[in-house]
């Protein structure tokens, strides 16, 4: 009997191996330096070589008295548009009773930001409703809106370092007050 190895090659051929689906280097073209095996530490005598940067540990803060995490991006990787938003924001009081502060994590290149908002009472003995609000809002025409699940709707501006927010209610009841940069 006699096997026949041209048909069995070709299939095994068509199957690709990860190695054939590497795109080809032109010819003409340096080929790039070698690089240390997977897995293998770099040397330590190439400037910039070490690990690759990891983001940042989240942070815990308390603001109005509720415990929030968060990780504020390096405003370097933020596009330069919307770095004035990005930062804790906090000591602000729409009313005498009510605290709140706001931290916006990141801002993507279409201006959606990452936002955590805080509320709650004034003072140690303040009494009333607090809570953390984590969800996105967006960047237009310079301002910051986002709008919570019983319909309250915030903007927010640069104002100096800082944000010049706006709070309007469902029954129409407007609030402003500043938000401190505290970072």
């Amino acid at each position: 009997m006699r096997l026949h190895l041209g048909p069995i090659a070709a299939v095994l051929l068509s199957l690709g191996f990860p190695a054939w689906a590497q795109a080809p280097t032109p010819l003409g073209s340096p080929l790039p330096p070698p690089g240390p095996l997977p897995g293998s530490p770099p040397p330590a005598d190439v400037p910039g070589a070490g690990p690759p940067p990891q983001a940042a540990p989240p942070e815990g803060r308390e603001f109005c008295h509720q415990s929030v995490s968060f990780t504020v991006a390096p405003r370097e990787n933020v596009p330069d548009a919307y770095r004035a938003f990005v930062g804790i924001f906090s000591d602000a009081a729409w009313t005498p009773q009510l605290c709140a502060a706001l931290v916006v994590e990141n801002v993507a290149n279409d201006g959606t930001a990452t936002i955590i908002y805080a509320y709650g009472p004034m003072g140690t003995n303040g009494r009333g409703p607090g809570g953390v609000l984590n969800g996105t809002g967006v960047i237009r025409n310079g301002e910051l809106k986002f709008q919570n699940s019983d319909g309250t709707q915030f903007a927010f501006k640069p104002f100096y370092s800082d944000l010049d927010g706006h709070l309007v209610t469902p029954k129409g009841q407007a609030y402003e007050t500043i938000f401190k940069r505290s970072f």
